[in-house]
């Protein structure tokens, strides 16, 4: 549970629905076993459990009132708020909350890269202050309003990491953040399946500006085709970052890729030239570290210590996580997938090997969530495969299968489909040695950790 600093019932409901009493509110929750005095429980209807069959025993165990989308058998209406909407309440009442606090508010969002790039900008702004972040990759109705409620009047800096999956959602999420300043990574096709087109994401992508104030700094990637193309209101200004674009006021040059990470020259136009490290592989970190600098020098702070500072970056969660088991190389990258992301892992993947000699190993998996697309993209992730130089790819999950059907046209040599996490586990180690580089990559749901943690086991049996 998130205590607040407190508040009264009418001014964190203010311009949501209108209430009797004023009572101090401690807390704002969603699950009825968090309900007690001084809270208010917001009722909110999911795919398997409806909050509004709880709204009685949340108020029963003391809750101040009761946010809900229709009257309630068991609660009062002078405890009820009734609103048509109880995720766009939720929403509302974390920005009625945010206003009374003033800190630098930082938004990222983006297709691919946005947990990474909001982890860089919390150590790069950590290092001039107080910093709140979104924890894990709470960015949507919920955890959205969840951050902005830990606010207090010890913060310095606030980044709010934004999701969407339709038009509209980062609009909402934007009015209740209002953002300083605010960064987009790339566009990209993981929400195709709902809004139709790249462009179409891009609208929607934008819609983060919605809440900034006149002034405000949009930082974007101009290595993006429509990203660098995208125009702003005139109250906003846009700067870009980049590898390859040369027009792009930030840039990356000089990249020496190690097994530790990734050292570059960054280059501002602005304020000169810095030898960075980051502690992470892959070009596409070395965008998320860019993006993160360009974020704080354009907001004011001292350029070479936020330069510095990107070296105090640390992987979280499945993202990139590099282990050594019996003198393989294993990049556990299993958080989230989709094809931008899926290039990048392949490209890591080539990067360290090349370094190393000995196999390029691809574990690769289900895509979700694209739609249409599918299994064109699964097809190509195989081709890319290829590009890359795997000689041993292992396949799960039914795109899986698309993803070697693709390996296979475009010459990968070795090439497996399993169907049993077990046997894909049992078939690496197997043909796995010394020297080689592994890469496990496939979207959450797929729980591809289950293979690698099979993967790991079999290898203390020898």
């Amino acid at each position: 549970m998130i205590y607040l600093k407190s508040l009264s019932l009418k001014t964190l409901l203010a311009g949501v629905a209108k209430v009797s009493g004023n009572e101090m509110v401690q807390a704002v929750v969603t699950d009825s076993r968090a309900a007690g005095p001084g809270t208010i429980f917001v009722a909110i209807k999911g795919e398997r459990v409806d909050g509004h069959d709880y709204a009685a025993t949340a108020l029963a165990q003391g809750a101040l009132c009761i946010v809900a989308e229709h009257p309630i058998e068991g609660v009062p209406a002078e405890k009820t708020a009734l609103v048509e909407n109880s995720l766009n309440a939720m929403i509302k009442i974390g920005g009625n909350y945010r206003a009374q606090y003033h800190p630098m508010v930082l938004g990222v969002t983006g297709s691919v890269g946005k947990t990474t790039t909001k982890e860089f900008c919390a150590v790069v702004f950590s290092a001039f202050g107080e910093t709140l972040k979104t924890e894990g990759n709470q960015n949507n109705e919920l955890g959205v309003p969840n951050t902005l409620f830990r606010l207090d009047e010890t913060t310095e800096y606030a980044v709010v990491e934004m999701g969407m999956d339709h038009m509209g959602d980062l609009h909402k999420l934007s009015l209740a953040a209002k953002p300083d300043a605010a960064i987009i990574t790339r566009i990209g096709v993981s929400h195709i399946e709902h809004l139709g087109s790249r462009e179409n994401i891009l609208k929607a992508k934008m819609e983060i500006c919605d809440g900034m104030a006149p002034g405000g700094v949009l930082v974007v990637n101009g290595d993006d085709d429509l990203l660098s193309k995208a125009m702003v209101s005139r109250d906003l200004r846009k700067v870009t970052f980049g590898i390859d674009d040369r027009f792009a006021q930030v840039t990356a040059q000089n990249i020496e890729s190690s097994t530790k990470g990734e050292k570059f020259l960054l280059c501002d136009k602005q304020n000169g030239e810095f030898s960075v490290f980051i502690p992470a592989v892959g070009r596409h970190n070395i965008y998320n570290a860019l993006a993160a600098y360009t974020l704080a020098t354009r907001q004011g702070l001292d350029p070479a210590r936020a330069a510095a500072a990107l070296e105090n970056y640390q992987t979280t969660g499945l993202r990139q996580h590099l282990v050594e088991k019996n003198g393989m190389l294993v990049i556990e990258d299993c958080y989230n997938a989709n094809p931008d992301s899926m290039r990048a892992g392949l490209e890591a993947l080539a990067a360290l090997a090349a370094k190393r000699g000995g196999k390029r190993v691809a574990v690769l998996g289900d895509m979700l969530e694209l739609g249409d697309i599918s299994e064109a993209a699964h097809l190509e992730a195989g081709a890319i495969a290829a590009e890359n130089g795997v000689t041993l790819l292992v396949t799960y999950g039914p795109w899986g299968e698309r993803i070697a059907e693709g390996a296979k046209a475009a010459g990968v040599p070795n090439v497996y489909h399993c169907t049993d996490k077990q046997d894909a586990a049992q078939l690496l180690a197997q043909q796995c040695t010394a020297g080689d580089t592994l890469l496990f990559k496939a979207s959450r749901g797929m729980k591809f950790e289950e293979i690698f943690e099979a993967f790991y086991n079999l290898l203390k049996d020898e």
